[in-house]
């Protein structure tokens, strides 16, 4: 694989964006509880992180891990409820220790809980996701962890590799970073066949890939490298290139984002904006359509311009926030495409006002924009 015709070094020294995601045997030192060391080490990272100007999210496994260790279990209970239930007594150490020490390094943090239902229904998605991007906004470091103590089998990610793809591409993040106790990718595995290389860099969804990786890892999480690498396959849909790397590599974060080469970086071939504007541009069949004025055609034509309900003269068809719908001009042609950021009722109320008038025509304030320039994609007539 050509490492120089990737360019890790480059896509890592420019993330604004990053997704860290550490496992269970790192968090609690292989299920022995948690590690405060290590776990503060990677607080003062994010926290540097933050302080050069990037916004990062934590998705940390440990809360059944640390469960177990508390209720002095030494085997990952198969029922249901008893996992339940580690968690919600292990959640309790584990959000304690990182707002600890993440405060301790000067910066705010915040728990949030997940369920695959909260990333499946369209409206609670764009809440999950308006509510980290307003936890970035703020420098505040989210941690993510699955909602375990509600989770069952239907509704579970399965494993937080998977949920960090997944918020990956929830907050459109620029990189993916994995932290784990191995080194990252060999083409086999080294314990067992000496010929065994390290695979520096590669192409995220490589189907290559899947074929070097093996089976899950230790007995405390459920990941192995298999995960990692169908994880960054993921996350790659939405444009975020993966890297694979030590958790316990001395200041791993910040060498990374300094463009050393440390790990397994998997590159996604796809730009953040070129894929989820393929996506839009793809949907054959639209829920509704927006009237827009003259100048609102200028505005998002020419000048590249999100759209504004004040440049709205009509609303037709049912549909709900987050629906892609058609953006029409005065005559009827389109002129764009977006992801409606209000349902249909709501934005007739808001047809030709500015966002001053939210609040007392809808009950609450919300974005400004109807269609935000990076949901709206130009029509090839246009």
């Amino acid at each position: 694989m050509n490492a120089e015709s990737l360019a890790p070094t480059a896509v890592l020294q420019s993330a604004r964006r990053i997704v860290v995601k550490v496992g269970s045997s790192l968090v609690t030192n292989e299920g022995r509880g948690l590690d405060e060391e290590a776990i503060g080490h990677w607080s003062a990272q994010l926290a540097a992180l933050v302080q050069q100007g990037r916004e990062v999210i934590m998705v940390s496994s440990g809360a059944i891990a640390e469960g177990m260790k508390r209720l002095g279990w030494s085997v990952r209970p198969r029922e249901v409820n008893e996992l339940q239930a580690a968690a919600a007594v292990g959640q309790m150490g584990l959000v304690q220790m990182y707002e600890s020490k993440l405060r301790g390094c000067g910066v705010g943090s915040a728990q949030v809980l997940l369920t695959h239902a909260d990333l499946a229904d369209r409206e609670r998605y764009l809440n999950a996701r308006s509510t980290l991007l307003t936890l970035l906004q703020l420098r505040v470091v989210p941690v993510i962890n699955e909602n375990d103590t509600v989770v069952n089998d239907e509704i579970k990610f399965g494993d937080n590799d998977t949920l960090g793809a997944l918020v990956a591409n929830l907050v459109e993040a620029d990189v993916l970073i994995i932290l784990t106790d191995q080194k990252g990718l060999y083409t086999a595995d080294p314990r067992r066949d000496p010929q065994a290389t390290f695979v520096h860099v590669g192409r995220a969804g490589d189907p290559r890939l899947e074929a070097m990786a093996g089976g899950a890892g230790s007995g405390i999480g459920k990941g192995g490298m298999i995960t990692k690498i169908l994880a960054a396959k993921r996350a790659a849909g939405s444009g975020a290139s993966t890297v694979i790397a030590w958790g316990r590599e001395p200041r791993v974060l910040l060498r990374l984002t300094a463009g050393e080469a440390i790990g397994t970086c998997l590159v996604a071939q796809t730009a953040k904006n070129q894929a989820r504007k393929r996506w839009i541009s793809d949907h054959l069949q639209l829920r509704g359509a927006v009237v827009v004025d003259d100048g609102a055609v200028v505005k998002i034509v020419s000048e590249g311009k999100s759209l504004l309900p004040i440049g709205m003269t009509a609303v037709s068809g049912d549909f709900s926030r987050g629906d892609v719908i058609a953006v029409h001009d005065a005559r009827g042609q389109e002129v764009a495409r977006g992801l409606a950021n209000y349902a249909s009722s709501e934005a007739r109320l808001i047809c030709r006002r500015s966002s001053g008038d939210f609040e007392r025509l809808l009950g609450y304030a919300a974005e400004p924009e109807m269609i935000h320039r990076d949901n709206l994609v130009l029509s090839s007539r246009a």
